[in-house]
């Protein structure tokens, strides 16, 4: 059949192509190269009218920074790491953490405004459902943290995104084209409210959860070992699970697959037979009983997973209720089961119960209270990272306050800090870099969970101190050193016998800016 479509696009740019031959000069070859442009653009997907973000033409002149509250410090476990809350325009903290976590975080939960004309702010204004803009605006403020947001993902990670009908629609094309609609993992239907509640002309008592992971191929499936085609087997007391679809689809085979098509497609040694050993990640035929096989991949199994299905039920009112009792106010809170059942389901396997979780809508603090809890029922040491505007005093009189509230139940670590701002250009005779130094420890801090105490974990950013802080630095630290600051090899044996980790101050932290200033 015809591309209708295509073939008037090329009528049209063969005319532009003959204009051009007879009005050759500049001004008119720009204009109409620029409807070329335009009638090359994309021609299936989500389109909308981009609009600008204060918040990021703040970006123009200025370089973002986070400085630490300390008064709102909490150390209720010493020797482990921090937690982190975030206090500012979440695009301006996602810009700082791709250069602490670009390719680190495991989980991200997000429940960001709906726009439903009640609750969504853009450059100060609240947008209203009469606004011919409203869908244009949310989308452009969507789309440029959610670029970000992929960028911070660890390639085995996953997002989850609540949403109703007002933008649900959107918001899935919009991560199909982020995201790639191939790693679209799930649309669960969050049940809200018993019984429902009339929305136009129809009874609802629903939202949505959108997932996707970072590469569908790499990510672990949100569900019980019986819920999905395999079997368990058994080596000197560990249990992998084998599993078979999810091998299937990545060979794109239904019926007897060989180990040497298994060789030729991954290049990677396979055993044979289970009892040569098992290793997480490795290549196994399962025969089936019409005497065909299946390619599987095992999993190393610690403990039982979450159980999802295509509807999950958390009523609103049991987050209305969690709130009341931590004597915090807070419209329409999220349970903390939701998130807790999400983050359980993405962190099933082993290796990643000492996840990272991040939720850059972090309203009254739903994700750091129920990673929490998760880590209380099944040991694990998993991290959170919030962040939040402190619209009408929110972030501190909401989130941290019931961070700060749930502490006696569930203690842990937790770092305040707020963003601000170093102009990048200034009459100052400090120059920018050494602006930018000041705050060099708030990020070390971040990148790796951690307190800059002066004892265990060390920034050296004087080569006259070396010898003082060889000598102070306890056992098994890190030692943060500044560009350009060299250690002998006996420095490095002695620091090397206490078990201290040598680490250089990443460029990476300031190195675009600098470069733009004329600084490096």
């Amino acid at each position: 059949m015809a591309n209708l479509s295509k073939i008037k696009r090329e009528k049209m740019l063969e005319y532009l192509e003959n204009l051009k031959e007879q009005n050759n000069d500049d001004e008119n070859i720009r204009a109409i190269t620029e409807i070329e442009n335009a009638l090359n653009e994309k021609k299936y997907g989500l389109v909308w009218e981009e609009h600008s973000e204060k918040v990021d033409e703040e970006l123009i002149h200025n370089i973002p920074i986070f400085v630490e509250e300390e008064k709102r410090k909490i150390t209720a476990k010493k020797n482990e790491a921090y937690n982190f809350l975030l206090e500012g325009d979440n695009l301006h903290s996602l810009k700082l953490l791709e250069k602490t976590h670009k390719g680190k975080i495991d989980v991200i939960y997000i429940d960001p405004p709906y726009n439903t004309g009640k609750e969504f702010v853009y450059n100060d204004d609240l947008i209203v459902t009469s606004d011919s803009y409203r869908h244009s605006k949310w989308l452009s403020f969507m789309y440029s943290r959610l670029k970000i947001a992929r960028e911070l993902l660890d390639a085995k990670g996953a997002i989850f995104l609540s949403i109703d009908d007002n933008e649900f629609s959107q918001l899935k094309m919009l991560c199909d084209e982020i995201f790639d609609e191939n790693n679209n993992v799930a649309n669960f239907c969050v049940i809200r409210a018993e019984g429902g509640g009339m929305a136009k002309q129809v009874i609802k008592g629903h939202d949505y959860c959108l997932v996707y992971a970072k590469d569908i191929f790499s990510f672990s499936p949100l569900a019980k070992e019986k819920d999905i085609r395999g079997k368990i087997v058994e080596k000197d007391k560990i249990k992998y699970w084998i599993q078979e679809d999810w091998l299937r689809k990545e060979f794109g085979k239904y019926g007897n697959c060989h180990y040497e098509e298994v060789l030729q497609y991954k290049g990677e040694k396979v055993k044979k037979e289970i009892d040569d050993g098992l290793q997480n990640g490795e290549y196994v035929l399962i025969p089936k009983s019409n005497g065909m096989n299946i390619v599987g991949k095992l999993r190393r199994l610690d403990q039982d997973s979450s159980k999802f299905y295509s509807i999950l039920k958390h009523l609103n009112k049991n987050g209305i209720n969690e709130l009341k009792e931590l004597k915090v106010e807070f419209d329409y809170p999220k349970p903390s089961s939701l998130i807790k059942e999400l983050v359980s389901g993405a962190t099933f396997f082993l290796d990643r119960k000492e996840a990272t979780v991040l939720d850059f809508f972090a309203g009254s603090g739903t994700t750091g209270h129920a990673v929490m809890q998760l880590n209380k029922e099944d040991g694990g040491n998993r991290k959170y990272i919030l962040c939040t505007n402190n619209e009408n005093n929110i972030c501190k009189e909401v989130t941290y306050q019931r961070l700060k509230n749930i502490q006696e139940e569930l203690p842990h670590n937790l770092k305040y800090y707020k963003t601000d701002f170093i102009p990048k250009f200034s009459y100052d005779e400090e120059s920018i870099s050494d602006k930018m130094m000041k705050h060099i420890r708030e990020l070390i801090e971040l990148e790796y969970a951690i307190e800059l105490d002066s004892k265990k974990y060390i920034i050296l950013d004087d080569e006259d101190k070396l010898d003082e802080i060889i000598s102070k630095i306890e056992n098994d630290g890190k030692l943060f050193v500044r560009s350009g600051i060299f250690l002998s090899r006996s420095n490095q044996r002695m620091l090397e016998e206490k078990g201290v980790s040598i680490i250089e101050i990443p460029e990476y932290y300031f190195r675009d800016e600098l470069k733009e200033v004329g600084e490096l």
